[in-house]
């Protein structure tokens, strides 16, 4: 039978057997294993059995789900692998210690942005459409400018005609 052991701060570790195919974790009343702990989501992560071989999957929570430090967001689990529910440690099928020992303190990690931004060298445009000619057809152009010239010229007669006055008898 797999077992899932957490671990809350300043409590004793809390041994779960898995006997179900479908574990949900969470501080929610209706997960099997609930965490009363701030930093886990009301439906944080779940562990599906498939065969002998159970997989945690991350259900968006808010904090996260890391498996051996790592995030995840689904993972076949193996035996003595170390889980963080938010700030919460578990450990898949460890022994129960008789003494409760936390699991290692996850160390911050200093982020900056960076100070510049530049162009790989091999940088490839990456769009389906061919770059468009840099050099202009004259004789388009040409003839854009004989059509403008005719509406304009078409416009001028029309306003010349609403001008015109009838002869008077």
């Amino acid at each position: 039978m797999s077992t899932l052991i957490l671990q809350p701060s300043g409590s004793a570790p809390v041994p779960h057997e898995l006997n179900e195919e479908l574990v949900t974790i969470g501080r929610g009343p209706d997960n099997i294993i609930q965490i009363d702990d701030p930093s886990v989501s009301g439906r944080h992560a779940q562990l599906h059995q498939v065969g002998e071989t159970f997989h945690l999957q991350d259900l968006d929570s808010t904090n996260g789900t890391r498996v051996n430090g790592e995030t995840i967001t689904s993972v076949a689990l193996k035996v003595g692998d170390h889980i963080r529910f938010g700030k919460v440690e578990a450990c898949f099928e460890c022994e129960v210690p008789s003494e409760a020992q936390p699991l290692p303190v996850l160390s911050e990690v200093a982020v900056r942005p960076a100070e510049v931004s530049a162009r790989p060298a091999d940088f490839a445009n990456a769009s389906p459409f061919p770059n468009r000619k840099s050099e202009k057809d004259p004789i388009r152009s040409a003839i854009f400018a004989a059509a403008a010239v005719a509406i304009l010229a078409f416009i001028a007669s029309m306003l010349a005609l609403a001008q015109m006055w009838p002869p008077s008898p």
